[in-house]
């Protein structure tokens, strides 16, 4: 991967340092509906556009392709699916869930026509692959995020 870097900043006022930016997101009303089912019925909930059928998970106000509005086309989409990209993270960081090295996969959800960003677990980082079979695995414990699935495992046949 290249990195693009100036090298001439005589001209630049540079201040090196580190900043802390504590942010809290709100998830809208899609968001927070995905969210709430996750939470009380551990279903995968994504939304449907009444023009096109396209299935968006996660769930999103308005259709991507034609704009109409979704937010009361709620469907089921399956726990299951398909790892459609992934990368592996090999840094550490405070503000990332696991321990490097760790799976992140865009998963298509069988239903679903848009792939959702999560952890893969359960598989050796060299041994994942692009159309591998994956199942989400609940939390335990709640945690009103994204993270009450607590990773996708490969499915075992």
């Amino acid at each position: 991967m290249a990195v693009l870097r100036r090298e001439d900043t005589s001209d630049c006022f540079v201040m090196p340092g580190k900043m802390v930016l504590p942010v809290q997101y709100f998830a809208g009303r899609a968001g927070s509906q995905f969210i709430i089912s996750l939470r009380d019925e551990r279903k995968i909930l994504g939304v449907k556009c009444p023009q096109c059928k396209k299935v968006y998970v996660p769930p999103r106000e308005y259709c991507e392709k034609d704009f109409t509005k979704l937010d009361e086309n709620w469907v089921e989409v399956g726990n299951q699916g398909v790892v459609a990209n992934f990368t592996v993270v090999h840094y550490n960081d405070k503000h990332l869930p696991l321990k490097a090295p760790y799976i992140l996969a865009l998963i298509k959800l069988d239903g679903a026509d848009t792939p959702i960003a999560h952890i893969v677990s359960g598989i050796d980082p060299e041994k994942v692959s692009i159309g591998l079979r994956v199942e989400a695995v609940f939390a335990d414990k709640t945690t009103n995020t994204i993270l009450d699935i607590d990773h996708f495992a490969p499915i075992v046949d």
